[in-house]
């Protein structure tokens, strides 16, 4: 091979390597097949085997352009796409993968290039196997090495790791590997850009960190697009599904008798029940929302049970509220609660003839929103525990969108005892500035 050795062409190289990873991210993201094969974080034998067909044709190309000329060495994505096919298929892609991408090379009379394409592929591939949350793979950038003094003091201090310092160190080493090998054999065996002092060697290393981590970055924007058009189809059907089951024909024929009733012995209450259910028809029917300020939700589920405990009688359903004040203005799904209070109500106090009681309870802890909302009530059977997520329409529903939205980072705990009571607490980050798609009156 030819080394280079000028420190501008260097530079110039490395900035163009980068630069076609970038573009063949953003080429293949285009395409809504291999959108769908990264939406699919658990991928089965057919997404793998698309993966493959996707990126082992064009990093070949790659390998291709290379081998036209000295021009052209920019081109070659060899290493880094193998790894990059690891870290996203395992370790059966990874190799394979790699070993495809390495052909050209390898019928040029690149005699290492296959071996050291597989062992790319290999290293990626352990490492995805090496992170317990496939989700963190996403969270490795381009400038994840920026946070390496954060990530060492929170090792000293036995935090939890920040797993995408993995990739960061697959990277290096790949790159020094390489480095060291195509010094150790004959020139003509593997290809490589030399660098002759420890800053070449720098640059090197950023240029592989680069290749690999801003495909990851422009793929990863790509997700998070389709996670909030999932979350958006499934909030209309939350919605439909409130308009038609949750705020159902049943609920409003009782307000309707409860506000006949009160005509005749408290107008006066009457006319504030029909204002309430006026509230609840108006939220429900204007503009589609996907966040709204705690407060917002709060005032709607206030409206609710106060129809409620209109038509219940106080005596027989009492509500209770401990709201943080700081909790007001963080954003949360729209109709987040009410499926939530609707269960509490339709399967927990039904039964209950008298001391009814319904806690809801906020605050916020380390960056962390908190919901609990309590009852009373019949509480749930220990045996039908694990059914509820599946089986409860209002709470699967809830979860589901909060799995959209959020991803792995949020928490839906369901504790019961029979004859005891329901606690059902959810945890979600706090979002405090203005969200995409937020409440606007």
């Amino acid at each position: 091979m030819e080394i280079l050795s000028s420190t501008q062409g260097l530079l110039f190289t490395l900035l163009l390597k980068v630069g076609v990873a970038a573009s063949i991210a953003a080429l293949l993201a285009r395409w809504a097949v291999f959108r769908r094969v990264l939406y699919t974080e658990v991928r089965d034998s057919d997404q793998k085997v698309k993966l493959l067909l996707f990126l082992t044709p064009v990093l070949a190309i790659s390998v291709l352009l290379r081998l036209v000329g000295t021009p052209y060495q920019f081109a070659d994505l060899m290493t880094e796409g193998s790894f990059l096919l690891g870290l996203l298929g395992g370790l059966v892609v990874g190799p394979l993968g790699g070993s495809i991408v390495s052909l050209p090379a390898f019928f040029h009379h690149e005699w290492l290039s296959t071996p050291v394409a597989a062992i790319a592929g290999l290293m990626g591939g352990l490492i995805r196997q090496a992170i317990p949350n496939k989700e963190d793979i996403w969270n490795f950038g381009p400038f994840t090495f920026l946070n390496l003094p954060r990530w060492l003091a929170r090792m000293m201090r036995g935090s939890e790791l920040g797993w995408e310092v993995l990739p960061l160190a697959g990277c290096v080493a790949l790159e020094v590997g390489r480095l060291l090998l195509g010094h150790a054999v004959r020139l003509s065996w593997l290809f490589f850009i030399d660098a002759h002092n420890w800053w070449s060697v720098l640059l090197l290393m950023l240029a592989t960190v680069m290749a690999v981590a801003v495909p990851i970055k422009i793929w990863n924007n790509t997700r998070i697009e389709m996670n909030l058009e999932q979350h958006q189809q499934l909030l209309l059907k939350a919605r439909m599904d409130a308009l038609s089951s949750q705020i159902n024909p049943h609920f409003l024929f009782n307000t309707l008798n409860t506000v006949a009733s009160l005509i005749r012995y408290d107008p006066d209450q009457a006319r504030v029940v029909v204002l309430k259910l006026g509230n609840i028809l108006r939220r429900l029917l204007r503009k589609h929302e996907t966040f709204v300020a705690l407060q917002e939700e709060l005032n709607f589920i206030d409206d609710y049970l106060d129809i409620e405990v209109a038509r219940f009688g106080r005596d027989n359903l009492q509500i209770f509220k401990h709201v943080d004040q700081k909790t007001l203005e963080a954003f949360v799904p729209s109709m987040l609660l009410q499926p939530i209070v609707e269960n509490s109500l339709k399967h927990g106090l039904a039964a209950k003839l008298e001391g009814g009681q319904i806690t809801i309870r906020t605050a916020l802890s380390d960056g962390r929103l908190i919901i609990e909302v309590e009852d009373n009530g019949a509480g749930i059977p220990e045996e039908r525990m694990p059914q509820v997520y599946v089986d409860g329409i209002g709470i699967s529903n809830v979860q589901e969108r909060l799995r959209v939205l959020y991803g792995n980072d949020f928490r839906l705990q369901i504790s019961s005892r029979k004859g005891a009571g329901t606690l059902i607490r959810i945890e979600v980050p706090e979002l405090v500035s203005e969200m995409p798609g937020a409440s606007a009156n």
